[in-house]
């Protein structure tokens, strides 16, 4: 998991990490677990996150 990569495309869509976390219906603190990786994120959250963000590939985020 790259959490820079996921800022960056999350500023430049303008999404802030609130909507993110109401998109995929998770806390705040359950985001940034996950983008520490603490615990990883579901398919169907790289699933929702991909959509929101239009990403052509979760490939550079998720899969390092």
């Amino acid at each position: 998991m790259d959490k820079e990569k996921l800022e960056k495309e999350m500023k430049e869509r303008g999404v802030s990490k609130e909507k993110m976390c109401q998109e995929l219906g998770i806390s705040r603190s359950a985001f940034y677990r996950k983008c520490r990786g603490m615990s990883q994120f579901t398919l169907e959250e790289i699933q929702a996150i991909v959509k929101i963000l239009h990403l052509e590939s979760p490939v550079d985020i998720f899969f390092n």
